[in-house]
């Protein structure tokens, strides 16, 4: 799969060094966002978020959980299409010709990516020469692409 690198903006926003921070990169590239407003934002709902047991508050810097990326993509108006049943084996990997066009914040294992028109955005390539099992991804829902045009 073509890959192109691409910070999302974090450098420009000031940030510097290693981070856990995939899912804001994911997110800001494929929804057009700044990185910052999408930074903001994450750890905004992580505050609402109330911690079980044994689980660490989401931070958009050290790693978000999924119920914090996804609660946010929906609030944006993105729609989960998933890909990976339990029992099946993967289906889908991470592959051009096995995604669809557009705009998707694509979910693999302990990683979010950017794939745009069947191009990775990220800071480095997570497709394993094609043998990457997607479990899903995300994409602007239906009504939230009719009310852009």
């Amino acid at each position: 799969m073509d890959f192109i690198y691409n910070d999302a903006g974090r450098a420009a926003a000031g940030y510097k060094g290693r981070a856990g921070d995939c899912v804001v990169r994911a997110i800001a590239i494929a929804a057009q966002k700044p990185y910052q407003e999408v930074y903001d934002a994450i750890n905004a709902l992580a505050l609402e978020e109330r911690l079980r047991r044994g689980r660490a508050r989401s931070s958009a810097r050290t790693g978000v959980g999924r119920t914090t990326y996804e609660r946010y993509l929906r609030l944006v108006g993105w729609e989960w299409v998933p890909t990976m049943q339990v029992g099946f084996g993967c289906r889908v990997h991470l592959r051009a010709e096995e995604l669809p066009r557009g705009r998707l914040v694509v979910r693999l294992s302990r990683h979010l990516t950017a794939v745009i028109d069947g191009v990775i955005q990220d800071i480095y390539n997570p497709d394993r020469r094609g043998t990457r099992c997607v479990y899903g991804y995300f994409k602007p829902a239906q009504s939230h692409r009719e009310a852009e045009k």
